[in-house]
Parts: structure tokens; C-alpha cells; sequence
């Protein structure tokens, strides 16, 4: 196989590799604000809940 498509697939690969882990962070981070968000919510109004 020429050196050049080695290359070229490495490169490529490794953006995709890039672009995913900035997606994959991006989601945990509204995960976890979303997590904090309705917690802290249900903290607030837990007079108000009875079981």
C-alpha cells in the first residue's frame, strides 16, 4: 500500500477521533448540567412531596 494512503487514513481517523471526543463532552456536559438543574429543583419543592 503507497505511504501516501497510510497517511491520508491516519489523518482522517484522527480528526474523526477529534470530533467525536468534542461531541462526547459537549453531552456529558449538558448531561450534567441538566442533572444539577432538576435536582436542584426537586430539593426545592421537597416539602411539598410526601409519600
Amino acid at each position: 500500500m503507497d505511504m501516501e494512503k497510510i497517511y491520508l487514513t491516519m489523518k482522517r481517523t484522527g480528526a474523526g477521533n477529534i470530533a467525536l471526543g468534542v461531541v462526547t463532552i459537549c453531552a456529558g456536559i449538558t448531561a450534567g448540567i441538566m442533572m444539577i438543574v432538576t435536582g436542584a429543583n426537586l430539593l426545592k419543592k421537597k416539602n411539598d412531596i410526601s409519600f
